[in-house]
């Protein structure tokens, strides 16, 4: 009996042994694990610190500023308003498609009528292509002209290409920008894309990324196509671009241009390639006070009259001026230079009169 107790003591002795031993490893894993979250916890806060010090010591150092940061915002010096922006003196005719007036130096809209409203371009479709020629062409390569780039209509205008020419990258340029030539639009985009289709991809790329969301392009000259469209806004936004160049300015600023046209057989011939902007070809007289300095147009039946233009006041304050859908070139004018009147002239009054009261 005695023997049987000492045994179960011994057993109840063991017992406890074991839970005390537990209990330590418990504690002692315990305890590591804390030691270890302890010091991810501090090393977490030591690489915060350390990389918030460093940012801050880099920002300080460049100079790094929140105009800095405001000028690289995608619309920082883009003209940007609601649809309608009206005008004082500017009532646009009911059958009118559009109307923008674009302040290039105050980055303002002074006049906005069905801005992105989606209208067929028509041959203000030749700024992008031009957009896309200086950027991504060559304007002293020689481009031999496809039997496709002649290919047009009786109706339809060309520059006066011939299948087998060979003309410079500018010279076609000159020819797309001043006459309008279908021809050298798309004798432009085989030479730099390879096809229409390819050279309609790039167009529409190159709009994306100016942020002409409501354009499509399906060829580089204009002709109506159902899915080829753009709003006024975004054609303001594509001359905006296309005005930067220098070359662009140049070309469309011309009173005229001769061409050089070596033909199959190696003859030499000459065509002259006026505006087709009726202020550039001396066919319409800009309002007091107003320079246009070049712009392009575009007609078809289903676009109407339509022109996109480059002008500054007598202090050489820019701005961009488009109408769209005007019936017939008389009216076209007519509401462009009430435009510009109403916009431009009566801005410079206005500043007159502010600076007058400021010095009284």
């Amino acid at each position: 009996m005695d023997q049987g107790i000492r045994r179960s003591a011994a057993r109840r002795s063991a017992a406890r042994r074991r839970r005390r031993r537990r209990s330590q490893r418990r504690a002692a894993i315990f305890l590591i694990s804390l030691v270890v979250l302890v010091g991810a916890v501090l090393a977490g806060v030591l690489i915060i610190f350390e990389n918030t010090r460093n940012y801050t010591a880099s920002y300080e150092e460049e100079n790094y500023n929140t105009s800095v940061y405001q000028g690289t915002m995608f619309a920082a010096d883009l003209c940007v308003a609601a649809d309608q922006v009206d005008l004082a003196g500017f009532e646009p005719d009911t059958d009118l498609h559009a109307a923008g007036l674009f302040d290039l130096e105050a980055d303002s809209v002074l006049c906005g009528y069905k801005l992105y409203d989606r209208l067929y371009p028509a041959s203000t479709t030749k700024i992008m292509t031009a957009l896309v020629a200086l950027k991504y062409g060559n304007l002293d390569d020689e481009v031999t002209v496809s039997a496709n780039a002649t290919d047009f209509n009786w109706d339809e205008v060309t520059s006066g290409l011939r299948t087998g020419d060979k003309v410079t990258m500018y010279d076609l340029l000159c020819g797309l920008l001043l006459h309008s030539g279908n021809d050298c639009g798309t004798a432009i985009a085989e030479h730099i894309a390879g096809s229409e289709e390819a050279f309609a991809d790039m167009m529409n790329e190159e709009a994306a990324a100016l942020g002409a969301t409501g354009t499509h392009f399906v060829n580089p000259h204009g002709l109506h196509d159902e899915n080829h469209y753009t709003t006024a806004y975004d054609l303001y936004l594509i001359f905006n671009e296309c005005i930067k160049d220098e070359r662009f300015v140049e070309i469309i600023s011309m009173e005229s241009y001769d061409g050089t046209l070596t033909g199959a057989d190696g003859t030499v011939r000459k065509e002259t390639w006026t505006p087709t902007q009726a202020y550039g070809a001396g066919a319409a007289t800009e309002p007091d006070g107003i320079r246009i300095l070049g712009g392009k147009t575009g007609t078809t039946q289903q676009a109407g009259n339509c022109v996109i233009l480059y002008d500054e006041d007598f202090s050489e304050h820019p701005y961009i001026s488009v109408i769209m859908g005007a019936d017939g070139t008389t009216r076209l004018y007519d509401q462009m230079n009430t435009l510009m009147q109403a916009g431009i002239t009566g801005t410079q009054q206005s500043s007159g009169q502010d600076r007058q009261t400021e010095g009284q």
